[in-house]
Order: C-alpha cells, then sequence, then structure tokens
C-alpha cells in the first residue's frame, strides 16, 4: 500500500502478489499441508514432509507457485475467477506483456477484494492485516461508490500518510508549525488568489484553500464558465497541495473529493463581476513581503 501511495507501481504489483500468494497458502495450510504439495517435478519426500511424517532442512523444502496456489483456493472455493488477480499475479512473476505501471495501478480493488476474502476464510481481521491502511481498503471494495470517487478517496487517505510519513521521529508539534505557516512563492513572496486574464477575458483564478487530505494550504485553480460582459463563475476545476503531493485534475475529481467544499466553505460556483456595474473596486488579493 505505501508502494502504491508513492507511485511505485511495479513494487506495489511484487509485494501485492506475494501477498495474495501466502495469505492462499496459509488458507490451504488451514485445511491440510498436504495441499500445498507441488505436482510438477516435485520432491517425492515433499509429501511425506507435508504429511507431517518426515523430518526436512527448510533450505528443501519447495511448495506450489502463486498461480497454482490461487488455482487451487478457486477449485475449493474460497476466491472467485478474477482476470484482474490473474494480472497482478503476471505482473508480480513478470509474465504479462504490458508495462507494470499502467496496469498495476488499477488493480488494487482486485487486490483488496481477494485478501478479504482470504482473510475471512483463515479467521485474520482486516484491520490487523492492514493496519492505517484499513479505511483505503475499505474505500477500494465499496462498490456503492462510483470508480472516480473510490479513486479519489483513495489518493486523499494516501496523500494523508504521506505527509504523516515526512514528520515520523521529528519533535512534536512539528507538522503543526509546517502546517500553520504560509507556502513562499516566487520571490520569497506569500501571495493572494491571482487572477488570469487576456484583455478582458478571465481565463482563471488561482487561490489557496484548506487541502482535503493534510489541511494545509492548497493551490485551487477556478475556471470560468457562463462569462458575459459582466461576469461569469467559477468553478473548482484542479488542486495541488505541496505538503502532501495530492493532486485532483478534473472537476469531478474535485466533486468526487467532497470534502474539499465542505473543509473550505467554497460553494459550487462562485460568480464574480466586472466592469462598470461594480460600485467598488474589486480586489483578488495583495502580493506583500513576508
Amino acid at each position: 500500500m505505501d508502494d502504491h501511495g508513492r507511485g511505485e507501481y511495479d513494487e506495489f504489483a511484487l509485494h501485492g502478489g506475494v501477498a495474495v500468494e501466502r495469505l492462499g497458502k496459509a488458507a490451504l495450510v488451514a485445511k491440510n499441508p498436504v495441499y500445498l504439495l507441488e505436482m510438477r517435478n516435485g520432491n517425492p519426500d515433499m509429501l511425506l514432509y507435508l504429511g507431517g511424517h518426515l523430518e526436512m532442512s527448510m533450505d528443501k523444502v519447495r511448495t506450489v507457485g502463486a498461480k497454482d496456489t490461487i488455482k487451487r483456493v478457486r477449485t475449493l472455493g474460497l476466491l472467485p475467477p478474477d482476470s484482474q488477480l490473474d494480472l497482478l499475479i503476471e505482473l508480480r512473476n513478470g509474465t504479462a506483456h504490458t508495462a507494470v505501471g499502467d496496469q498495476a495501478r488499477v488493480l488494487l480493488p482486485a487486490l483488496a477484494e481477494n485478501v478479504t476474502a482470504l482473510l475471512k476464510d483463515i479467521g485474520l481481521s482486516v484491520e490487523d492485516f492492514w493496519g492505517r491502511w484499513t479505511s483505503a481498503v475499505n474505500v477500494a471494495v465499496d462498490k456503492q461508490r462510483s470508480e472516480t470517487e473510490r479513486d479519489v478517496e483513495i489518493r486523499i487517505r494516501q496523500a494523508r500518510h504521506r505527509f504523516d510519513d515526512r514528520f515520523a521521529g521529528l519533535p512534536e508539534g512539528t507538522k503543526e508549525k509546517v502546517l500553520e505557516e504560509p507556502r513562499p512563492a516566487i520571490g520569497g513572496l506569500v501571495m493572494g488568489p491571482i487572477s488570469i486574464t487576456v484583455g478582458e477575458d478571465l481565463l482563471a483564478m488561482i487561490a489557496s484553500m484548506p487541502c482535503p487530505a493534510c489541511g494545509g494550504k492548497a493551490q485551487v485553480k477556478l475556471a470560468p464558465i457562463n462569462p458575459s460582459s459582466t461576469g461569469a463563475d467559477l468553478i473548482p476545476e484542479s488542486l495541488r497541495c505541496h505538503l502532501c503531493t495530492l493532486e485532483l485534475n478534473s472537476p469531478e475529481e474535485m466533486r468526487a473529493s467532497g470534502t474539499v467544499i465542505q473543509v473550505t466553505g467554497l460553494p459550487s460556483s462562485v460568480a464574480i463581476s466586472w466592469g462598470r456595474t461594480l460600485p467598488t473596486r474589486l480586489e483578488f488579493g495583495e502580493t506583500h513581503a513576508g
């Protein structure tokens, strides 16, 4: 899960595949240790060893591989057929004809679902197995959410853990101090909201608001819609946080996060106006040293 959160999807595929293999073998052993016997080119002594009637040196013990392990737990009805899990095992074994990063990133739900099924069979709790990642895994298997909602919520939790990890071992209060201090911009200046215009046309507005993952100041791009001669509506289009590296890259992802609007108090759209109809000068913010 840490690998997936850091974008190291090749390591995620490797460790995820190993996790499923070992849990599958644990499920087989719980029913009968002989179920781990390697049938192809196997050592006949392994049958006696797994049956409990022969001692062997651990460096000589050989058991069934990952693909056959999964095949056997499926035969026993412990796991359903799942092409996504099969792909994860192929990526783990290096036999998939595709780039690991392109495919492994979206395999988290398949890993979570199959691990949950195996944990249930061998009597281990989800919380004990996943630890701090339990909430992210619960989101990954939540079929009531859309794919975008699941993806965004998982990324928020990953960003939160990345941020917390940065302060591991540091003095108490360091994280809170970082969250309170403004982020210096270009030239050491702290900048308020910025409007990007071409002539009188507003292209975008850049503002700061609390990050839904870490609570720090995130940069939000607001895009105009329904422009007229006197104003336009602004909707949150994207978000980037320099502290936890969370990125939301579309209005759909912004809406799916939910917490962005809730935490910042920003309504679903913001109306701004310009021109002679304004009673006073409109100020988007100021630039000051500090």
